[in-house]
């Protein structure tokens, strides 16, 4: 008997006749001979509808009270799911985060998991029940307070808990097929992948691509747990992440994996800095200092009759606020002259293992944005992507002018996204 650690996101599971779907597919494996752990997301857009409540109550919740309210649609869709596995002759237990030993830090809104101690789901399992676990919550170490992980947490707590219970595979189902060479709702043509490596995968969740988040992908690679992406709307084979093709599958690494974009950062330019050491240090200490993650950084070559220069980084937008104000307390210190802020950017990565042993791809790639009229503001590379800043505007006609240009379009049928979001 093996254990198999499913995952069903918010549109899995969005209204009843979703609920009762998803408990059908989870009888089917628990009847296949498998044990198995569920971990489900809010229903739909539950989690939306009740940070937009939280800020007409207050425009600055307490992270913990926050955390606290944020966390009840997961239980909804626990007990709910649970209730519906019941109605099929089957016993099913619900668990909190904190329930099924997911232990975080203290960090309310985007905390991480620091430890997991799945006792009570292991004795659930032993009974021969199915455990449900509450996605994207835990509880922190040391106040035992209630704490949410940040966008994306469901997938960590299914990764996590099937590395602490040894699980034969993380099975993460959404609302595509699998993961595409790009997002299927921009790229009609996108193709699915059948299989991808760790590394390619971390690379496209760090460029954008929504199926599966960066810190899914590192956990699952830490822990070497195959992860299986599959839609919950058809019996499709999906994509697999893992180091290795599993079983018969017989997998030609090819030279680009997918085009990724992303339209959720911002640019932040700091103009006249001065060009000596240390001034690079104090700009990126400060947005340290504050929590603030950055992305790509541009220095420009400083003006020979000043001696300053510009200094141009991007960041989430829902920190760009935060960004500026810290900035601004540090100027006298750092000794800029002005900040440029701008939201109406976007990200467009190519990224491949092969590409590095290949010529030709980075001119192939600028050759693409040029004949599609696009024009760059920020160049990033690594040994396995390539990342260009443009307008938010330009961003779909690029993705896919790249997509073309490296012959990723499928021939067969366009992609379906099932339930609209790509997630």
């Amino acid at each position: 008997m093996g254990l198999v650690v499913q995952k069903y996101g918010g549109s899995s599971v969005a209204d009843a006749e979703g609920i009762k779907r998803v408990a059908k597919r989870i009888v089917d494996a628990k009847k296949n001979g498998n044990q198995v752990v569920v971990v489900v997301s809010a229903m739909g857009d539950t989690t939306d509808e009740l940070i937009d409540l939280a800020e007409q109550v207050s425009p600055i919740p307490a992270g913990r009270e926050f955390d606290m309210l944020l966390t009840a649609g997961e239980r909804i869709s626990m007990a709910l799911l649970a209730m519906a596995i019941k109605n099929l002759g089957h016993e099913a237990q619900s668990f909190t985060g904190s329930q099924a030993g997911v232990i975080t830090d203290s960090v309310h809104n985007k905390a991480r998991i620091i430890d997991v101690t799945p006792g009570r789901i292991r004795t659930a399992l032993d009974e021969g029940n199915i455990a449900i676990v509450a996605g994207f919550q835990g509880v922190s170490q040391d106040k035992k307070d209630i704490t949410t992980l940040g966008r994306g947490g469901s997938d960590t707590t299914a990764v996590a808990l099937a590395a602490a219970l040894d699980a034969e595979v993380c099975e993460i189902y959404t609302d595509v097929d699998g993961v595409f060479t790009a997002d299927p709702r921009v790229v009609k043509k996108a193709r699915k992948i059948d299989w991808i490596s760790f590394e390619d995968m971390l690379e496209l969740a760090a460029s954008g691509s929504k199926v599966l988040l960066h810190r899914c992908v590192e956990y699952a690679r830490r822990y070497n747990i195959p992860i299986h992406v599959r839609s919950s709307f058809s019996g499709l084979r999906g994509t697999w992440v893992s180091n290795e093709p599993q079983g018969d599958q017989k997998v030609e690494h090819a030279i680009i994996s997918g085009v990724a974009h992303d339209v959720s950062e911002a640019k932040i330019t700091v103009v006249g800095v001065p060009d000596k050491p240390g001034e690079a240090a104090a700009i990126f200490r400060t947005i340290a200092n504050a929590e603030i993650n950055i992305d790509m950084v541009v220095q420009n070559v400083s003006a020979a009759s000043t001696g300053l220069t510009d200094i141009s980084f991007t960041l989430p937008k829902s920190e760009g606020r935060k960004a500026i104000d810290a900035l601004e307390r540090n100027r006298g210190t750092i000794g800029f002259e002005s900040l440029r802020y701008d939201d109406q950017i976007a990200k467009i990565s190519l990224v491949g293992a092969g590409m590095k042993t290949n010529p030709g791809v980075t001119a192939g790639f600028f050759e693409a944005l040029s004949d599609a009229g696009v024009n760059i503001e920020l160049i990033s590379t690594s040994e396995i992507r390539i990342s260009v800043v443009t307008r938010a505007d330009d961003v779909n006609e690029a993705v896919r002018a790249v997509h073309t240009a490296f012959g990723l379009d499928s021939d067969s049928d366009e992609a379906v996204v099932y339930g609209g979001t790509g997630r």
